[in-house]
């Protein structure tokens, strides 16, 4: 069973981020009418240039949370609380046959999920014991952190992101604080109930999903309080439910002129940002999360054991960089409940676009650019079939020349430092042919310009029309690699018979595929191009997720990327972690090869 990204081209669930020039967003949701641009819309001043990349984390937290603000709220409703003995032992019932049923599966199997094929997890009767410790334990402070409602269950196994396989948890806990984690792992070890983090629900490799074997989901929504912040530090303390544009919006409220510019998934959330090692659009200015923005986190290892990483110092050499170690492990070595992370000046911005008759141009003139050495926050590649989507179905007040395309954020101290740079690489992409440089003249001009680049995903799904799916994928090479690796791809897609757009962080050699198909045969085919364009990507010394993570849908590249011996390594760091390997197994780490018996 295949949960996918569809596009319904009349109408759909949206949340709108519009942002602004210091990576700030504001968010409303509400109902768009998508449809071809001219026709009547619900709200004629909102546009399909909404920052898409963070739309289902909206609809998917709706269904089980009331609220949301920085205070910590309850997302659950009180009859979940009071669900019948009746329900549980139906969900307890289910899980074991889903478990036993997909447990034949190659991407889930009933082991570890370092790869071993010794791991044993608890059987469905233990699963139910450790629902009603569960219950017991949370029943003096709240029994609704508590829940085995099915449409929880589904929303936290399943995902509209992505084309991956999706498995049902057996219960949803939603702790407050570290010491509600504690016990949650303490239950979980003692029946060998595997045990997976979830935060934002934004990401696209699977890192979330249940294990056939049944599980316990750890969801961190209540845990989204900033906790202190340190203004002359330029630094702040918070817990991972807390999502960046929220820390970016109180910064703004209160005043601060400070900002933290790893910029994912508008819906993206810290812990989950920690824990696929992401980054953004700001990526070729400030780095990414593998990067010094965060300080330290207190983590839950798999023995219920709590740890900081390290004190709150800018700089520190003391021992191993053990913060990097839960950087990128994606919930496997431990569950964050509270992290430090870096902040830097708002400086003023501004946004150009221009065009250009082929990527490969595109991508030379960003190397000269950024040789030049002026303000450049972002630089975003966008090819002619983005263009096209946004020209045709988006709701922009401009038509664009269909070529491939750069938009670039300028950044700078003051205005005559946003205009000098503005010429130098207006100058520089004259060289490449590009043509149509225009740089907003106002505050407005610049958002809206920026939310056209943002609306990459619903723009690529509306290539199809209705009933469209979406296969979204990213790789990243050395810079001076990608318009070889872009232009190959491009061909390879339009071999296939297939229809996508390519967005790309050009300034750090990363660029995302989305790829159209509509039915199994299409989606076999696009299965293929992904591998091509992944098997490709390391022949040139390049990577299979710039920024996506490795999940369930990359894990079978590591050993061929990083080698087996650093696969071995890692596989070892998680070994003596968490031996039991209950610690969102199934996910990262290659599965070994099944064992050959000796007779």
């Amino acid at each position: 069973m295949f949960t996918l990204v569809r596009w319904h081209a009349r109408a759909g669930i949206a949340r709108h981020f519009i942002s602004s020039q210091q990576g700030h967003f504001a968010i409303c949701n509400y109902r768009t009418v998508c449809s071809v641009k001219g026709t009547s819309h619900l709200n004629p001043s909102s546009s399909l240039r909404s920052t898409t990349s963070g739309l289902f984390r909206g609809h998917i937290r709706v269904q089980h949370q009331r609220s949301r603000s920085f205070s910590t709220s309850n997302p659950q409703s009180k009859d979940r609380a009071t669900a019948s003995s009746s329900l549980l032992f139906f969900v307890a019932f289910a899980s074991g046959v889903v478990g036993f049923t997909v447990a034949k599966s190659s991407l889930f199997s009933q082991t570890g999920g370092h790869g071993s094929n010794k791991t044993q997890f608890g059987t469905p009767e233990d699963i139910q014991k450790a629902i009603g410790e569960l219950k017991t334990a949370f029943k003096e402070s709240d029994e609704a952190k508590v829940s085995t409602d099915l449409d929880d269950l589904r929303t936290h196994g399943f995902s509209p992101n992505d084309h991956l396989p999706g498995v049902n948890h057996s219960v949803v806990v939603y702790p407050e604080s570290t010491e509600d984690v504690v016990k949650v792992v303490k239950i979980a070890t003692k029946y060998r109930v595997p045990i997976t983090a979830y935060s934002g629900a934004t990401s696209l490799e699977g890192q979330y999903r249940g294990h056939a074997a049944g599980g316990i989901c750890v969801d961190m929504a209540n845990m989204d309080r900033i906790i202190s912040i340190n203004e002359k530090d330029s630094d702040l303390v918070c817990q991972p439910g807390i999502g960046w544009v929220d820390v970016n919006n109180t910064l703004a409220e209160k005043g601060i002129p400070l900002f933290f510019p790893i910029d994912p998934a508008p819906g993206a959330t810290i812990g989950g940002m920690i824990s696929t090692g992401c980054s953004g659009t700001n990526a070729v200015r400030y780095g990414t999360a593998k990067g010094e923005w965060f300080l330290n986190a207190t983590v839950v290892l798999p023995s219920g054991e709590v740890i900081k990483t390290r004190r709150r110092s800018r700089k520190s050499s003391a021992g191993f960089d053990t913060t990097k170690l839960f950087i990128g492990a994606e919930g496997t070595l431990g569950i964050i409940t509270e992290v430090t992370i870096r902040l830097t000046p708002v400086l003023p911005t501004t946004v150009a676009v221009v065009h250009f008759p082929d990527v490969q141009k595109a991508t030379e003139a960003v190397g000269d650019i950024l040789q030049a050495g002026v303000g450049i926050q972002c630089v975003e590649l966008v090819d002619d079939r983005f263009i096209t989507a946004i020209n045709k179905f988006g709701m922009s007040s401009r038509n664009y020349p269909e070529k491939d395309s750069l938009f670039f954020k300028f950044q700078g101290p003051t205005t005559s430092s946003l205009k000098e740079t503005a010429a130098i690489v207006k100058t520089i992409t004259q060289k490449y042919g590009g043509e149509g440089f225009r740089v907003a003249k106002t505050e407005t001009e610049a958002d809206e310009l920026w939310s056209d680049r943002k609306n990459a995903l619903y723009a690529g799904l509306a290539l199809a029309g209705e009933g469209a799916l979406g296969w979204p994928t990213d790789v990243c090479v050395p810079v001076s690699k990608l318009p070889e690796l872009v232009m190959e791809t491009k061909k390879d897609i339009a071999d296939a018979g297939l229809n996508a757009t390519i967005v790309g962080h050009v300034g750090d050699g990363n660029f995302h595929a989305q790829i159209i198909f509509e039915s199994e045969e299409g989606r076999q085919k696009v299965k293929e191009v992904v591998k091509r364009m992944i098997k490709r990507a390391i022949a040139l010394d390049g990577t299979c997720t710039g920024e996506h993570g490795v999940g369930i849908g990359k894990k079978e590249y590591l050993n061929e990327e990083l080698g087996e011996g650093t696969v071995k390594l890692m596989k070892t760091i998680k070994n003596t972690i968490d031996p039991l390997g209950l610690f969102n197994p199934g996910k990262l780490y290659p599965d070994d090869p099944p064992e050959v018996s000796k007779s």
